[in-house]
């Protein structure tokens, strides 16, 4: 298995950071959930039996008003179904991934670094054994691929 990724290296956090923080930007985010989510011991959602994907559920609930609140909105969300073009999986690789839209990536650091944000996201990591997210210039709609 290639290595999981959960939380941004301080390497990729600076590089995101030193981007252009007043334009809109997309967010790729790709997820493997955990058969069963693994809490810290002291969490209240500890010993729940919670699949990965309800835990991801819980984290959509609980951070999603302040989603809202900085401007986000999704603006595309599938289920991953199997990989044309890269390396042959020996399970599915993703289970699901969307993209959300940011008017900036301002919205972006104020949604992370809200408190209630850095409660929520404990069912975010409890929730995920393996993600990547991915920052986006929102492209223009045009023909062909070129």
């Amino acid at each position: 298995m290639a290595v999981p990724y959960i939380d941004p290296s301080p390497e990729n956090w600076k590089a995101f950071k030193d981007l252009p923080r007043d334009e809109p930007i997309h967010m790729l985010n790709l997820l493997r959930y955990r058969d069963l989510a693994k809490y810290p011991e002291d969490h209240e959602h500890h010993g729940k039996g919670w699949s990965g994907r309800r835990a991801y559920e819980e984290y959509g609930k609980t951070s999603g008003p302040i989603f809202s609140r900085v401007g986000g909105e999704i603006v595309w969300r599938g289920a991953f179904q199997t990989m044309v073009t890269g390396p042959t999986p020996d399970q599915k690789v993703w289970h699901d991934g969307f993209v959300a839209f940011y008017p900036n990536s301002a919205a972006f650091l104020e949604m992370v670094t809200d408190p209630d944000y850095q409660k929520a996201v404990t069912n975010r990591t409890a929730s995920l054994v393996d993600s990547r997210l991915m920052r986006f210039a929102p492209g223009v709609l045009g023909d062909g691929f070129g």
